[in-house]
C-alpha cells in the first residue's frame, strides 16, 4: 500500500526554509496529534539536496508506510543551493536533517546544539576523476594541474589526499567548478570533483566527440578518498541536542523515526527500482537510468553495514574529526580548532532502533548485498 507525504520543493523549498528562519519561529517539538485524525506525530525532515535517489531510504520509508507503522506523518522538505540543513535544525524549523559530518561540525563550533543519531552513509562518495591521458591517479599526480572543486564544505577530502602526498594548494590551481561536469568535459578543468552516484554518471552519459558514443570507465582514472585514507563522514541524521536532553517524546520519536527510516534503506537496497521509481514520483527531474545509477551508488555506501545501519563508527567519525582540525584551506583555517562535544554524535537512539528490527528478525547488516548492473543512457534518460 502506498501513502503520501507532503513534500515543499524546489523554489518553494527555499522560500519556505528563509521565510521560517527570518520569521524566527521554531518547532516546540513533535505534536502529540496531527490534528488530522490519524494521532500520527508530524515529523519535518530537512534534506541537503534536491529529491534525488541519494535519499531514497526516506522516500521508500514514506511510500511503503514504514513511518506511519511507527506513528508518524513525515513531511520531507528538499534542500538546495541556499539552504543549510543543520542552520534550518538548529532553528527549529525541522525536527531532523540530512547532512555531511565535516560540513555540521564546523556549524556546531558555531553554536549549533545538534547530534549525529544515526550514520547512514558508511562510505564517501567523493571522487576526483580525470580523464586517462592526464595520468592523474594518486593525489600526488594533482600537483601542476587545473584542479575542480565545488567548495562549499565538498573540498576538504581532496585537501586532506593532497596534503597526506605532500602537495599544497599553491602547488596547483584550483578551480571553482559548478556542480555540473561541464568545465571538465571542455578540458578547462585536469581532474574534477565527482560523486559515485552524481557527477561520475554525468560523464558516462555523454557522447565523446572523437568515439561518437558514450564516454566509457576505462576512459577515467578515478581518486577514491576512501582508499586514499582521508574518507570523511557523509550523510547522517541529525537531531536537536538540547530537545534529545529534555523531551522524552522527542527521544521516543527520534527511535521511531530512525527504524522507520533504516527500513526504507533496506527496501532501497532489496528493491533498487523501485526506488528510484519512488523518488522520481515525488519530483526529482532526474532522468530514469540517472537515478537508478544514483540508487545502486548510493547502496554501496550503505551495504554491507558491519555493525548495523547507522551505527557510528568510531575509528571514521574520529578519522573525520582529525582531518576537520588539521587539514587547511586557502586561508590557512581548519574545520574545526578543537575536539567537537560529546553531544555532537550518539549511537544509543540507533542501537534501540536496531534492536527493535533484530526482534523482528530484519537484517540490518546486508552481508549479502550484491550491487545491479544499471546501463546508463544519453543524458541519463
Amino acid at each position: 500500500m502506498k501513502h503520501s507525504t507532503k513534500l515543499i520543493t524546489g523554489i518553494g523549498a527555499l522560500a519556505a526554509a528563509s521565510a521560517l528562519i527570518l520569521s524566527g519561529c521554531s518547532a516546540s517539538g513533535p505534536a502529540t496529534d496531527s490534528g488530522s485524525g490519524g494521532g500520527l506525530t508530524p515529523v519535518k525532515l530537512q534534506l541537503q539536496w534536491f529529491a534525488q535517489a541519494q535519499f531514497a531510504g526516506y522516500y521508500a520509508a514514506v511510500d511503503q508506510g514504514y513511518f506511519e507503522d511507527e506513528g508518524l506523518d513525515v513531511e520531507i522538505l528538499e534542500g538546495g543551493a541556499d539552504i543549510v540543513p543543520q542552520d534550518v535544525l538548529a532553528a527549529g524549523d525541522a525536527d531532523y536533517a540530512i547532512s555531511w559530518v565535516p560540513k555540521v561540525l564546523g556549524s556546531i563550533e558555531q553554536g549549533a546544539n545538534i547530534t549525529d543519531v544515526a550514520q547512514i552513509f558508511e562510505r564517501s562518495a567523493t571522487t576526483q576523476i580525470s580523464f586517462t591521458d592526464k595520468n592523474i591517479t594518486t593525489p600526488a599526480d594533482l600537483k601542476g594541474k587545473n584542479v575542480g572543486s565545488w567548495g562549499y564544505g565538498n573540498e576538504w577530502e581532496l585537501f586532506a589526499g593532497m596534503q597526506k602526498d605532500g602537495v599544497q594548494l599553491s602547488d596547483i590551481s584550483l578551480v571553482q567548478q559548478a556542480f555540473d561536469m561541464n568545465g571538465f568535459l571542455a578540458g578547462d578543468i585536469d581532474a574534477a570533483q565527482a560523486m559515485t552516484y552524481n557527477e561520475y554518471a554525468q560523464v558516462l552519459e555523454t557522447i565523446n566527440p572523437t568515439t561518437g558514443k558514450l564516454y566509457q570507465p576505462s576512459e577515467l582514472n578515478v581518486i577514491n578518498w576512501n582508499d586514499v585514507g582521508t574518507a570523511m563522514l557523509q550523510d547522517a541524521i541529525w537531531a536537536d541536542a538540547d530537545r534529545l536532553a529534555a523531551d522524552t517524546a522527542y527521544q521516543d520519536t527520534t527511535v521511531k523515526f530512525i527504524k522507520a527510516a533504516i527500513k526504507g534503506w533496506i527496501f532501497a537496497k532489496d528493491n533498487p527500482e523501485k526506488a528510484a521509481e519512488i523518488v522520481t514520483a515525488s519530483g526529482s527531474t532526474l532522468g530514469a537510468s540517472h537515478q537508478l545509477w544514483m540508487t545502486n551508488e548510493v547502496n554501496k555506501l550503505i551495504w554491507p553495514s558491519a555493525a548495523g545501519i547507522g551505527l557510528i563508527d568510531k575509528a571514521s567519525w574520529q578519522q573525520t574529526v582529525d582531518i576537520a582540525m588539521k587539514t587547511k584551506n586557502e586561508t590557512g583555517a581548519t574545520i574545526i580548532t578543537a575536539e567537537p562535544p560529546t553531544t555532537a554524535h550518539t549511537n544509543e537512539y540507533v542501537q534501540k532502533a536496531l534492536d527493535e528490527l533484530l526482534a523482528d528478525g530484519v537484517d540490518v547488516k546486508g552481508a549479502d548485498f550484491a550491487p545491479i548492473e544499471v546501463t546508463l543512457t544519453e543524458g541519463g534518460n
